[in-house]
């Protein structure tokens, strides 16, 4: 199962989306509730406007903002970078680890699917990157 579909591992997600307008707080206490680390943030067609993580919120908190009124269009990280359903496993951790993400969307003709998350991976797709950042590594 090393070169597993993104569309697979993602299939049975819930979609934990909110709009712009929703606050830091009501984002947070979403992820607490669904045990999630990011909230994709959606206009009103539904369409992928931005990325809300648990960093996010750190930088938001840090930074003296009130949860309780600063919205997610303030603090998100906007036009996320993506990949399509049809990725393998690899190409999504490949993108995490070379871009320093740690979920990563993924949407198709503007048709969100869920978000992955280095957590949704097995061994053997992780023992692979790593495999291929060793031998990048030993070739410079």
């Amino acid at each position: 199962m090393i070169n597993r579909k993104l569309a697979d591992i993602v299939k049975d997600q819930k979609l934990l989306t909110l709009m712009e307008h929703a606050t830091v707080q009501e984002a947070c206490r979403c992820m607490w509730e669904c045990r999630a680390g990011s909230v994709l943030v959606v206009d009103h067609q539904q369409c992928l406007t931005g990325i809300f993580t648990g960093r996010d919120a750190v930088r938001a908190l840090a930074e003296g903002k009130n949860a309780e009124v600063t919205t997610l269009a303030q603090v998100m990280t906007p036009n996320p970078i993506t990949i399509a359903a049809d990725s393998r496993a690899i190409d999504a951790l490949r993108e995490m680890s070379n871009r320093g993400f740690r979920h990563l969307p993924v949407v198709e003709d503007g048709k969100i699917w869920g978000v992955v998350s280095r957590n949704d991976f097995m061994g053997m797709e992780i023992d692979r990157l790593d495999d291929e950042t060793h031998l990048w590594e030993c070739i410079r």
